[in-house]
C-alpha cells in the first residue's frame, strides 16, 4: 500500500476553497457567542445535511454555488445574531469585529459541511493527475452501487481510515478499489494500491 501525505494547504488551492486566517483565541469566542445566540441551528441556516444531499452535482463547487444562490441571506442572519452575542463579551471585543465573524460563520457553513465532498472530489483529482488520467465523480446511479467517483475508468470508494476499525463492516464484500484518508489540520495522509492505477 503506498502512503502519502499532503498539505491542506494543496487542498484548498486545488479546488478553489477560500481559506479564512483568524486572530488567535477569536474561533473559541465566536464558538462560545455562537452557542449562546444559536446563530448557525437548523432554524437559522438550514439543516445543512439535508441541503447538501439536494445538489445533483456532488462537489465543493456545486455546493457553494448552491447554498449561495439560494441561502446566502442565512449567512447575514447567523452573523447578526452572533454579533449581537459578541457584544457581550467585552475583553475580547477589541480583536472582533463583523467581518470576521461572517467569514466564520461562511468557512463553517460552505467549506466545513463540505469538507467530505471536498476531501473527496481532491483525492480523485491529484490521482488522476499523479496517473495521468481523467477522474469523475460518480452519478446517482453509481453512488447507489458505492461507487464514490472514477480515476479513468476505474470505480473507487474513499473511506476514512476510521472505516478500517467499525465492526459491523468487517464483513463487507467490496470488489473495488478503495482509498484510505486521514485528515489532520495540516494533512491528508491518502492510503491505497498503487498497482490499481498502473496500467
Amino acid at each position: 500500500m503506498e502512503k502519502e501525505k499532503i498539505n491542506i494547504e494543496q487542498v484548498l488551492e486545488d479546488l478553489e476553497i477560500e481559506k479564512f486566517v483568524f486572530p488567535k483565541y477569536v474561533t473559541q469566542i465566536i464558538n462560545l457567542a455562537n452557542q449562546n445566540a444559536q446563530g448557525t441551528r437548523p432554524k437559522v441556516v438550514g439543516q445543512l445535511s439535508d441541503l447538501i444531499n439536494q445538489i445533483d452535482e456532488k462537489t465543493y463547487k456545486k455546493w457553494r454555488e448552491f447554498y449561495l444562490k439560494n441561502y446566502e441571506d442565512k449567512i447575514d442572519i447567523a452573523t447578526d445574531k452572533i454579533w449581537q452575542m459578541i457584544n457581550n463579551f467585552k475583553e475580547a471585543i477589541n480583536k472582533i469585529d463583523k467581518d470576521i465573524i461572517k467569514n466564520w460563520v461562511y468557512d463553517l457553513i460552505i467549506n466545513k459541511t463540505a469538507e467530505g465532498l471536498i476531501i473527496q472530489e481532491f483525492i480523485l483529482k491529484y490521482l488522476a493527475n499523479k496517473y495521468n488520467k481523467s477522474y469523475r465523480l460518480a452519478d446517482a446511479d453509481e453512488e447507489s452501487q458505492n461507487i464514490d467517483g472514477f480515476v479513468g475508468d476505474i470505480p473507487i470508494q474513499i473511506k476514512s481510515d476510521t472505516y478500517k476499525t467499525k465492526t459491523n463492516v468487517k464483513n463487507e464484500n467490496i470488489k473495488i478499489p478503495i482509498i484510505f484518508y486521514k485528515k489532520t489540520d495540516k494533512y491528508i495522509t491518502i492510503e491505497y494500491n498503487e498497482n490499481n492505477f498502473i496500467q
